[in-house]
């Protein structure tokens, strides 16, 4: 990785970061010469005629409703900025949320402004860097300078794609800070925004637009389910590329498993919308099992739960438990098949109308029948249920809205998420599991150590669902053969 000229100091001028050189840099200035020369020469690169991005009208629409929800008051939704992962080098940028979901932008610095105006509603604008300056020396001393990390968008080509007017974001913090009347804005993603803000907005204000935000993902519009069942039909194909290299997986550890999954979120999508949990043998009994760092064994069930990102920042999020020689063994089955009954009925409750609770309390009616009768716990299985018992072994709930984030809409009111009733539109998972814990001395000793979870993505529709997932089989022998099918 080279080393830049300057510091990245986010309080500097861009003027002082092109002149101020990097501590222990190579090279001990810039000459008047060599500075002269940068300037010229180049040739020009606007892009002109440039066709709105495809989702520029649903963008529109929400943030219509958005203006519609507050009026006469400033709404500010940025969209984040650059974090340090060690010294000089940073994250991979992943746009908040909030902000893609209006704009479609995925800029990092960029901020999404709605101003109210006299005659009602609100004129948006979209703050962002314009192109590096080529005058002082920015595109290519700065560290995020264009020579150092490519091109950007002029704002004139960011109007056009975004069907928004732009504005050089570097004069915004000014303008925020002379602003009257109520201010509400996003927190937790643009430190130097809040700051400008910092005596116009309250925690209470900002808190309803980030409820309100969330609350509107709740229902999906078209590009957003074409989005969600491209993610999990690119999702299935990384599924598949796992299941052909469970022997290299063997010869190494659970990241062969992490990092070929990988590959495809990275070929076909953004990158992976969450942590890959590829949990191996005992690792399966726990939830969000990320250090992916054990032994592959022959014999042992993978659990695999992972979902590729859309570039359009739309995730899957799909578990199955693998046998990792392709063959259950009878115990494994019969707890797989048990896990599977109860997803079945979880998803045969996904329908309009339907509280949100039913297939959860679906799923875990079937698993605490399955505990009963294993003599694991003691009934009747309403008791069990009743007390919450078959939650040592089943832990979670059976699913959670799913989106742009892996857990969507989070933020959303109680009443209109969990206590809420199913809408057309609504997508959601449906993922109930077993987890017998390696130490858990109240269950069989050969139950202990086996963990399985089994996860599709469930659209509700008009007249029920439809699972986006079911690329990938799920029965037992299905999974058997498929398998069988893949490993050739």
């Amino acid at each position: 990785m080279a080393e830049e000229l300057t510091p990245e100091t986010p309080e500097e001028t861009t003027e002082e970061q092109a002149i101020k050189q990097r501590k222990n840099g190579l090279y001990p200035g810039v000459s008047d010469e060599l500075a002269e020369n940068m300037k010229s020469g180049w040739a020009d690169t606007e892009l002109r005629d440039l066709a709105p991005i495809a989702q520029a009208d649903k963008t529109a629409a929400r943030r219509a409703a958005l203006s519609a929800r507050f009026p006469g008051e400033r709404l500010v939704i940025p969209a984040g900025k650059l974090k340090t992962r060690s010294n000089d080098t940073e994250y991979a940028f992943r746009a908040s949320t909030e902000y893609a979901y209006l704009t479609g932008d995925q800029t990092q610095d960029g901020v999404l402004v709605l101003e109210p105006v006299r005659a009602g509603g609100h004129q948006a604008t979209i703050y962002l860097l314009p192109r590096s300056d080529r005058e002082n020396g920015e595109f290519w001393l700065d560290g995020q300078g264009e020579l150092w990390v490519g091109r950007r968008h002029s704002l004139t080509e960011a109007e056009q794609l975004l069907g928004v007017p732009a504005k050089d974001v570097r004069e915004l913090a000014a303008h925020l800070k002379e602003a009257t009347g109520s201010v509400r804005a996003v927190r937790g993603h643009d430190a130097g925004i809040e700051a400008a803000l910092t005596d116009k907005v309250t925690a209470e204000r900002d808190e309803e637009l980030r409820v309100y935000l969330s609350e509107a993902r709740l229902i999906k519009d078209d590009f957003e389910v074409a989005e969600l069942k491209k993610a999990c039909d690119a999702t299935a194909r990384g599924f598949e590329d796992v299941v052909k290299v469970l022997d290299k997986a063997e010869a190494t550890s659970e990241r062969y498993i992490e990092g070929t999954f990988f590959l495809r979120a990275r070929v076909e999508g953004n990158d992976i919308g969450y942590g890959s949990i590829c949990a191996a043998g005992p690792h399966a009994t726990t939830l969000h099992w990320v250090r992916n760092d054990g032994d592959v064994r022959s014999g042992d069930l993978l659990l695999l739960d992972a979902g590729v990102e859309t570039n359009e920042l739309y995730t899957a999020d799909i578990t199955r438990t693998l046998p990792i020689n392709g063959r259950y063994t009878e115990l494994q089955r019969k707890i797989y098949d048990a896990v599977y009954e109860a997803q079945e009925a979880g998803i045969a409750a996904v329908k309009p109308g339907a509280a949100y609770r039913d297939f959860h309390d679906a799923a875990q009616h079937v698993l605490a029948e399955k505990l009963v009768e294993w003599g694991l716990v003691e009934g009747p299985v309403e008791r069990v249920l009743e007390l919450g018992l078959q939650r040592r072994w089943t832990l979670h709930g059976t699913g959670h809205m799913l989106g742009m984030d892996v857990h969507d809409c989070a933020a959303a009111r109680t009443e209109a998420y969990v206590d809420t009733t199913l809408a057309p539109g609504m997508c959601l998972t449906v993922e109930p599991g077993l987890y017998f814990q390696a130490d858990d001395l109240t269950v069989p000793e050969e139950y202990r150590g086996i963990g399985v979870r089994i996860e599709d993505d469930i659209l509700v529709t008009e007249d029920g669902n439809v699972n986006l997932s079911d690329a990938l089989p799920r029965r037992s022998e299905e999974v058997e053969a498929w398998m069988a099918g893949l490993k050739g």
